[in-house]
Order: C-alpha cells, then structure tokens, then sequence
C-alpha cells in the first residue's frame, strides 16, 4: 500500500474523525467565549492561542487530506466546503475584512461534513431543492396577489401594515408565520373591515396549511430517499463482502483437493 493510501485509510479511522469532531465543537465554544468581554478580559490570551491551535489541527487535516487524494480532493462538494470553511479563517481581518472574524464560527458547519446523519439531512434538503423551487414560485405567486388585494382593500385604513406593497408582503408573511396574526393585526382590521375575515382566513389556509406543508413533505420525501439510497447502497457493500469471502473460502477448499 503505497503513503497516499495509508494516510487516506489514516484519516478514515474513527479516531481521526471523532478527534477532528471534537476539535470542531471545543473551538465552537472557545468562539462563543470570544463574545463575552468577562472572559476576554480574564483569559484572552490563552482563548486566542486555542482558537489558532484549532485553527492550526484544521489546516493541518485539510492539507494531510490534499496530500493523500490528490485532485480527487477536489471532486469532493463535502471536501471543498470543508476548505472554504477554513480558507475563510485565514484570510486576515482587517481593512475592511473585520467581518470576517464573524464568519469564523462557520467552522461550526464542519461538523455536517463529519457526521454522516447530518450529512443526509443536507443532501436530502438539496435534493428536494428543483421540487421546492416549483413551490416556493407558487408561493410567490400567491403572495404576490395577495399583497396587491391587501394594499388596495385595506392600506388605506391601515398604511403601517398594508400601505405599500413591500408592506403588505411582510404583513402577510408574519399572518402566515402565524406569529401575532389574530389579536395583532387581523381583529384591529375586522373592527374597521368586519368582512376582513374572508381575505384572512382562506390566505392562511392557503399558505400556512397547504403550501408549506407541500414544503416539508418534499424535504422528507427526499431525506428518506437519501436514506433508502444509502441503505441499500450498504446492502450492495455487505454482499459484495459475502460474496467475496466465500470465493476464498472456495478457493481454499480447491486448493486442499
């Protein structure tokens, strides 16, 4: 087995990835401890040096990584994610890059990249993505008509919620959140508009128990496909595996003859 291969297999190992995941969440903390000035101010210096050290393990991963698979890095979405991750934490914050400081706890994201189930939620989103873009034009549609009826029936009695039409797209995203809906904006408008209901009720039903449920059925759909997909992918492994065992079990019974 040549170096390459044995530091990929190196890699591999539950230790390296279970190592690495914890890494990952002690320098989420030691960000998180970044933001509080009590604990700046009693041990800046040695939250700093932790935060580099961390820094540093995942520099060092990454380029073992690239040394051992070469382009085929590359090839890899999980991969280059896990390089912009921490390509973002060493560009120098400063002229103008300050925010990019911020984006450090980013690095909190690696921990998709190392567990397989989030790994499956993610790409189970992803998949259901060209499905949810039908819905989410649908949805726009239906906003789009709602807020120009909303604007014209009701943005004169109330210009702070329905005035404009950017106004009542945002009122009617909070109705549909149903976040304040009844009491703070639907009944203050029924006691100017009694028949307001007729406009409210069917948006919600549209929106908040139709469509975005469609959402999350495709969301589902496609992580259990994900799933299905992995499952009998390890299915195919395992019998590969049996079959090869016992070709060599075969094999040494026909050398014995």
């Amino acid at each position: 087995m040549s170096f390459r291969a044995r530091l990929d297999a190196q890699l591999e190992t539950p230790l390296v990835r279970h190592t690495i995941l914890g890494v990952i969440l002690f320098n989420a903390v030691i960000l998180g401890l970044e933001t509080s000035d009590q604990a700046m101010a009693a041990a800046g210096g040695l939250i700093l040096a932790l935060d580099l050290l961390c820094l540093a393990i995942f520099v060092v991963e990454l380029a073992a990584k690239i040394v051992a698979r070469g382009r085929a890095f590359f090839r890899s979405g999980w991969n280059i994610f896990d390089f912009v991750i921490v390509a973002v934490s060493l560009v120098p914050a400063g002229q103008g890059l300050a925010v990019l400081r911020a984006l450090r706890i980013l690095r909190l994201l690696r921990v998709v990249s190392i567990a397989p189930t989030l790994r499956r939620v993610v790409e189970g989103f992803l998949s259901a993505l060209p499905g949810m873009a039908s819905v989410f034009l649908l949805m726009g549609v239906i906003f789009y008509i709602a807020s120009v009826m909303a604007t014209k029936l009701f943005g004169d009695s109330f210009p702070d919620w329905f005035g404009t039409l950017g106004i009542s797209a945002y009122t009617l995203f909070q109705i549909m959140t149903l976040e304040s809906w009844s009491m703070g904006i639907v009944r203050p408008v029924m006691e100017v508009h009694p028949e307001a209901w007729m406009f409210f009720v069917p948006f919600i039903l549209v929106t908040t128990f139709a469509v975005v449920n469609l959402v999350v059925g495709l969301i589902v759909n496609s992580m259990q496909d994900a799933h299905q997909a992995e499952s009998n992918a390890a299915t195919d492994d395992y019998r590969d595996e049996v079959i090869r065992r016992l070709r060599a079990i075969e094999e040494r019974m026909d050398r014995r003859d």
